[in-house]
């Protein structure tokens, strides 16, 4: 006989008053019973009727989307995108938030994320508590900005290219993807029938006129003839071992920051804010104040972005060595930075490479990890270098925050903090940590 802890409550509604936001573009409710429900489409304040969207008896929490508002926040507004929503559109969990509101519900989220995984207030991380708007996105309530120049369109049995929903693999088609930059939209993807294919990557770069569609067909597919609005490159990823190829057009696309164009290729990582690029190197750059001669560690390196910025600073007579995993991004970053002979790319996991080196101390170090963070033995061996600054770029606050923590259990201090709102609409937010020795600080 089925467990009645077992038992599912999906489709079961709630009448709940909406509590702090939590970390993953939700608020957190609970029900007159106590349950507690993660509440998308919520703001906090309100009163609303919450659907539960995954979860049973048994679930020590459960997941909701606000289907009905009964009091609403002064924060909130009518989304402007058509396919946001409950059970529409995963891509944007704020449409229903004024900017400004977005903004001070990421702060309230990073904040808590410190505190609770660091031990840190916001004083102690050297943070006035605020997240900045890329500079020009101060945009007015119901307006969206559009910044996104990399878009990952799922297809459906039909062919029509669209978004996944959240937590979903349903594809929601769209007309028409708000936040995606004016790059992308022009080149007409959702206008054109896809069938056979899986998924479209569909790339816009800033820092050039290149444009580029990544096609994924469905297993035994053929490649269709590609006839976009614009002029495009089209690389196809490979059904057995997903590797990507080229089908015509380069298989790069060019970006630039801080004076520096870069040479990014499939798999290769780049922001994807158009302006993201400049304001992240711009904030390392100000809390290391690199000097000339100094050394310096570029971990989890890209395609060499600021180990670049770092090189042009510390002049001949300092070295910079850069990590990454990627293979295609660290051969882009040999290619990118062969005009600066003080510095090499070593290719494999940071993990592995660093302690290979036998490099035991080092200036500087600029650490931008995937989302999962860097990991406490990283934290460890890092902080063994005896740099004088580390700065931690990081997208995800959680990971930040346990960073940070490991850090702080390795005599490292946060001088500064600073967050950008570098993925409006969304829960992401963008960070820099600046680091220093603890006994400096005192």
């Amino acid at each position: 006989m089925p467990n009645a802890s077992d038992a599912p409550l999906v489709g079961q509604e709630y009448e709940v008053e909406v509590g702090p936001v939590a970390h993953g573009g939700h608020c957190v409710a609970r029900t007159d019973a106590g349950r507690v429900l993660f509440v998308r489409h919520a703001l906090p304040g309100e009163k609303v009727v919450a659907r539960i969207t995954d979860g049973e008896e048994g679930s020590r929490y459960l997941r909701a989307d606000a289907v009905r508002v009964l009091e609403a926040s002064k924060d909130r507004v009518e989304a402007p995108c058509p396919y946001a929503g409950p059970g529409r559109c995963g891509g944007c969990d704020w449409q229903h938030a004024k900017p400004g509101a977005q903004r001070r519900l990421k702060g309230e989220v990073v904040a808590e994320q410190l505190k609770r995984l660091a031990g840190l207030t916001p004083e102690e991380a050297g943070w006035d508590g605020t997240v900045m708007p890329a500079d020009g996105d101060k945009l007015p309530a119901g307006e969206v900005p559009a910044w996104r120049t990399r878009v990952q369109y799922a297809v459906d049995d039909q062919g029509r290219a669209g978004l996944r929903r959240h937590r979903s693999h349903e594809v929601e088609p769209v007309e028409h993807c708000m936040i995606a930059a004016p790059g992308v939209s022009e080149l007409g993807v959702e206008k054109r029938n896809w069938k056979g294919m899986s998924a479209i990557e569909a790339i816009a770069a800033t820092g050039s006129r290149d444009r580029q569609v990544v096609l994924t067909p469905r297993p035994g597919a053929r490649l269709p003839i590609v006839e976009l609005d614009r002029p495009v490159s089209v690389l196809r990823v490979h059904e057995g071992d997903g590797s990507v190829h080229r089908v015509h057009g380069r298989p790069f696309v060019r970006e630039r920051a801080d004076d520096r164009t870069y040479r990014v290729g499939t798999g290769g990582f780049w922001q994807v804010h158009p302006k993201a690029a400049q304001t992240l190197v711009e904030a390392v750059m100000q809390g290391l104040m690199p000097r000339r001669g100094e050394t310096a560690l570029d971990l989890y390196c890209g395609v060499g972005l600021f180990a670049g910025a770092i090189a042009q600073r510390v002049g001949e007579g300092g070295a910079v060595l850069g990590i990454e995993s990627g293979k295609r991004a660290a051969e882009d970053a040999r290619h990118n930075l062969q005009d600066l002979p003080r510095v090499r790319i070593e290719q494999g996991k940071v993990e592995s490479v660093l302690p290979r080196t036998g490099i035991t101390e080092a200036d500087l170090v600029v650490l931008d990890p995937p989302r999962a963070g860097a990991g406490k033995s990283t934290v460890a061996h890092v902080s063994g270098l005896g740099a004088r600054r580390i700065a931690y770029v990081a997208c995800d606050p959680s990971a930040l925050a346990r960073d940070l923590g490991y850090f702080r259990e390795n005599g490292y201090r946060v001088r500064t903090l600073r967050a950008f709102d570098l993925f409006p609409m969304t829960h992401h937010v963008e960070c820099v940590a600046i680091l220093e020795p603890a006994e400096k600080g005192r």
